[in-house]
Formats: structure tokens, C-alpha cells, sequence
């Protein structure tokens, strides 16, 4: 009897499934779906349906391997839970993905001798006030790889005072020296925790769903598998999880150099394959602007992908932003893009999430307005709910991390709708949109697209050279340049050498522009569309990066 192993991949935009089969190593049948943000079971649970439907049993399944790209969005656009950071013994001030850093006396030193006491009077007064404010804690010490004990201190007494909220302890999540990176490290592990414990539960209901009972790996961001009951408290290790899968996919039909690069609804994520095999950074990678200790396949991920959103300035430019919004062409029952969108900053309407209970409506002010009167513009909920500025943007984004509603706006899966190139939405509501924002830019609806085309592949273009940069010269000095090379002085061209491989829905209305501009060229391997799929499914069954 044939065996087979699932791979599935769920992203910002789309939920991907492979059936492999075991034997041959060959995909038999694939299938997509849309991500389900506000309950992931259901766009599991569809995809995996979609494969049974196709003459397999469940009980010939005898494994099922998962990558998720949700946790490196979340960095990427700064959503998840509301951390407290707490910095012992280290005065000198960074930038972290927190709410609130609090720096306290303490620490050891290289040699694991007490440099001064723990300053707990201030950490037990603290905690009160920022129990309000949190959701979880971090606490990185000084030299807490050598000695702990102030950390260990530190956790006990944030259990005591707020009992029923995680506290991550740096030493725990990284054994490296580097202050900032290992802050960061367990910050990112406390932020990411509730999201990716919604995520492996939902992925439990949906199998119980269609009858699946075999073992499920989760993969890790170094491209090796983990137990699905060993990884729930160790969120940090999926953040390049997507990546890896993506990595194993595209070095699965290359054998020489070359850039992956996977262009996602949310993010574009690029590699480097030498020699068939993608490279490994022991040290940590780094996702966004946070370096981590996270041991991770060598990969640069930023902001940009088809559901970016397009916002048209006030000067007629265009800028396409690295958070992700829902496209119009995917938004049933949208108001008329007539009646709300227009150039500017305030371009994105706040739709509520179908099915909310009364009680969790009746308690925010904002789900209150929109039950009342409908979907709406930030401008609108601010002028009858009093709640504007970075306030309301606080409070939508907290909404958007509790899946009660979801904010939609113009983006380039809506203008490739517009121009034919893709066609599994409502392309009426895109060019709705388009024909509002063409129209105030002076320009025609097919005009405006190529436009949002164009600014797309710059984008992407720009990550693969941010990435080059890194990787040439170690930094990012070279940057700047390689990415205003074209300016109102001097022009240069330049032939990359390396070939692209393309990988996700996106990449083949992308990438053909990218590898042109930068004098390359462009494959796409069979079942590229839903690559990290089949890379997750490949690492599953025993291949490993």
C-alpha cells in the first residue's frame, strides 16, 4: 500500500498543500487555499480536504510536516503579543520589538561574579502598572549564559506578581553572548508565543477534522523538523520556519548557484543556493531589523509581496507599504471603493470579523461602531469614537493580532486582477479601486496598474540587492548605493550573476520584470506555486538543509 506525507505551508495570504508520495519522493497532488486569520483551522482544514478528496485515505497518510511563515510576518509587521522587557545589569539603550523596556541593576560578570544586586524593589513595583499594558514578559541579564541567577530571581517574582502570563528568560532561548541580540531573541519568543500556540492548535483541529492521526513535525527556521508537542513553548525557532521550506524547495532542483527568492502575499524572503545547498548562519539570522540568535537558513525576508498595500501620496507617487492589508478583490460585501478610497495616507477600510459573540463587541468601542454602522475608514471611526492618532492605530492593530477584524485596502494582487494577470477574486471590486485612484493620479486604470506593477518589482529588486549587499560586503554600507544607482547624476546598469529561481503565487507576475532589470533570468520549477509546501513535505520525510 503507498504511503504519503503532507506538507503544508501556511502564510499570510494563502494556506498550501502537497501529497507526497513516499516512496518516489514525487508530489501527486497539490492544493490551495486562502488563510483564514481569524480561525487558521478552517484554511487548514479546506486544504487538507482538498488532498483527501483525491482517492487517498487518511490512514495512508503516515506523516504530516508544517512550515508557516506567520511568525516572520508578525516581526515584519510588528503584530503579536504585547511584550514587557526587562534588561538587568545593562544600561546602554536599544531598539526591540516591546512595549515597554525596563532597564534594572544587576547582572554578572564574565566570570559569573555578581556585579551588583538585583534591583527587585523596583522590578515588584513596576509590575502592577505593566500588567495592564502586556500580555508577556522577557528578562535578559547581564551575563546570564554564565550565571542566572538574577534572571531566574526575576521570573519567579513576575510569576507571583502576575501569575498567568508566560516569562521567557534569555539564557534559556540562546547560549551566545551579545546583549541585544539575545534580548531580542527571547523578546521575539514572548511576542510570538500566543500566535504560534493558536497555530499549532488549529492544525490538531483540523486533522481531527478529516481524520488524520499521524505524527506532525513542525519545522524549524535551520531547516531541521521538531515534534509538534515539543515546539509550543518555543515559538522563536519558526520565525524563519517559511524560509527553510522555501530553501529545500529551491535547492531541490538546482544543483549550482542561484537566488531563491519567494514572493509571498506578505513578505519576499531571498537565499543563496551554493552548490544545490542553501547556507546556514549559526549565528542567528535576522528577520526585519531584528537580529536574533536564532540558528536559521542565511535568508533576508522584508516587507513586500502582493498584498503589501499601495498607498498614493499626495504628490502623485506611489509607496507601497511592508505591512500586508486584505485586497479588495478578496473582501465580500466591501462597500463601493467609490464611496472611500482616495489618495492619501487614509486608504484602508476596517471590516469586522463575521461571527463575533455580542459580549466581544459590546466591550471595545470600535467593534461597537462598526457593528452599527458597517465597515469603515479609520477618519470615520475616529471622528464618532474620540479614539484617533497612534492611539487608534494601537487599538486597530490590537484587534487585527485578536482576528475580530481585518483592514482592507488596494494592493498589486488587486491590480494584476485589474490587468488579467490573476483571476480567483472579485477583479469588479479591483478595478473599482483602481479606476477611483487612476483617476485622481491623471492617468488610465491599465496605466495606474502597470504603475503598481512597476513599484512592486522595485521593491522586490531592492530586497534581493539589500540582501547581495549583506552578503558581498558584510554590511549594509553598500545599500544605499546599489539601490540609487539610477538617480538624477549618473545611471548605471549591471548583469547579476546569478540566476533567480521563483517560488510562490506571486512570483511569476514579479519576477520576469525583476530578472530583466537586473540583466538575469528567471525559473520557475514545477509546483513553484506552492513551493514551501512541497520543501516542508521534502524536510519531513527525512531530507534535511
Amino acid at each position: 500500500m503507498t504511503s504519503y506525507c503532507i506538507g503544508i505551508d501556511t502564510g499570510g495570504t494563502y494556506t498550501d498543500a502537497v501529497l507526497l508520495d513516499m516512496h518516489s519522493g514525487t508530489v501527486v497532488a497539490a492544493h490551495k487555499e486562502r488563510t483564514t486569520h481569524h480561525d487558521l483551522s478552517l484554511g487548514v482544514g479546506k486544504a487538507l480536504a482538498g488532498l483527501l478528496r483525491q482517492s487517498v485515505q487518511p490512514h495512508q497518510v503516515v506523516r504530516m510536516s508544517v512550515s508557516t511563515t506567520l511568525a516572520t510576518n508578525a516581526v515584519i509587521e510588528g503584530r503579536g503579543a504585547r511584550v514587557g522587557l526587562f534588561v538587568l545589569g545593562y544600561v546602554r539603550h536599544f531598539k526591540l520589538p516591546v512595549v515597554a523596556n525596563i532597564f534594572l541593576k544587576g547582572g554578572h560578570s564574565i566570570t559569573g561574579e555578581e556585579e551588583q544586586p538585583l534591583d527587585l524593589e523596583t522590578l515588584i513595583d513596576t509590575l502592577p502598572g505593566l500588567a495592564k499594558e502586556v500580555d508577556s514578559y522577557a528578562v535578559c541579564g547581564a551575563m546570564s549564559i554564565v550565571n542566572p541567577t538574577h534572571e531566574l530571581v526575576a521570573q519567579e517574582a513576575i510569576r507571583m506578581i502576575d501569575p498567568d502570563k508566560p516569562v521567557f528568560c534569555s539564557h534559556l532561548v540562546s547560549g551566545h553572548p551579545g546583549m541585544q541580540e539575545r534580548a531580542a531573541t527571547a523578546s521575539l519568543h514572548a511576542k510570538l508565543l500566543p500566535l504560534m500556540q493558536d497555530f499549532l492548535a488549529s492544525i490538531q483541529r483540523s486533522m481531527l477534522g478529516v481524520g488524520l492521526q499521524c505524527p506532525v513535525t513542525i519545522i524549524c527556521g535551520n531547516g531541521q523538523g521538531e515534534a509538534l508537542e515539543r515546539i509550543a513553548d518555543q515559538a522563536a525557532v519558526t520565525m524563519a520556519s517559511g524560509p527553510a521550506a522555501t530553501a529545500r524547495f529551491g535547492a531541490s532542483g538546482h544543483t549550482g548557484t542561484a537566488l531563491v527568492v519567494d514572493v509571498g502575499g506578505t513578505t519576499t524572503d531571498v537565499c543563496l543556493i551554493r552548490d544545490g545547498q542553501p547556507q546556514l548562519n549559526k549565528e542567528g539570522c535576522v528577520i526585519g531589523q531584528w537580529r536574533t540568535h536564532v540558528e536559521a537558513v542565511d535568508m533576508y525576508t522584508a516587507g513586500a509581496g502582493g498584498d503589501s498595500h499601495l498607498v498614493c501620496l499626495p504628490d502623485g507617487r506611489l509607496q507601497l507599504k511592508p505591512y500586508r492589508v486584505q485586497p479588495l478583490a478578496m473582501t465580500p460585501g466591501l462597500p463601493d471603493p467609490h464611496t472611500w478610497l482616495h489618495s492619501g495616507m487614509d486608504e484602508r477600510m476596517a471590516v469586522p470579523v463575521d461571527g463575533l459573540a455580542a459580549e466581544v463587541v459590546a466591550a471595545d468601542p470600535i467593534l461597537r461602531y462598526l457593528h452599527d454602522h458597517g465597515p469603515s475608514v479609520p477618519s470615520r471611526i475616529a471622528a464618532h469614537t474620540g479614539i484617533g492618532g497612534i492611539v487608534l492605530e494601537k487599538r486597530l492593530e490590537r484587534l487585527m493580532f485578536l482576528q475580530q477584524l481585518v483592514l482592507v485596502g488596494f494592493t498589486p494582487t488587486d491590480a494584476l486582477h485589474v490587468l488579467g494577470q490573476l483571476d480567483f477574486g472579485n477583479a469588479l471590486n479591483s478595478r473599482s479601486g483602481a479606476t477611483v485612484l487612476a483617476r485622481e493620479l491623471g492617468c488610465t486604470v491599465e496605466a495606474f496598474c502597470q504603475q503598481v506593477v512597476a513599484e512592486t518589482e522595485t521593491a522586490i529588486e531592492t530586497i534581493l540587492l539589500t540582501y547581495l549587499g549583506r552578503t558581498v560586503w558584510g554590511g549594509d554600507q553598500a545599500t544605499p548605493f546599489l539601490n540609487r544607482r539610477d538617480n538624477e547624476f549618473f545611471s548605471l546598469a549591471f548583469n547579476l550573476k546569478l540566476p533567480l529561481v521563483g517560488i510562490g503565487a506571486a512570483a511569476r507576475c514579479f519576477l520576469p520584470g525583476v530578472a530583466k532589470r537586473l540583466g538575469t533570468t528567471v525559473s520557475f520549477p514545477l509546483y513553484c506555486e506552492v513551493g514551501n509546501a512541497v520543501g516542508a513535505a521534502l524536510i519531513g520525510q527525512g531530507e534535511r538543509l
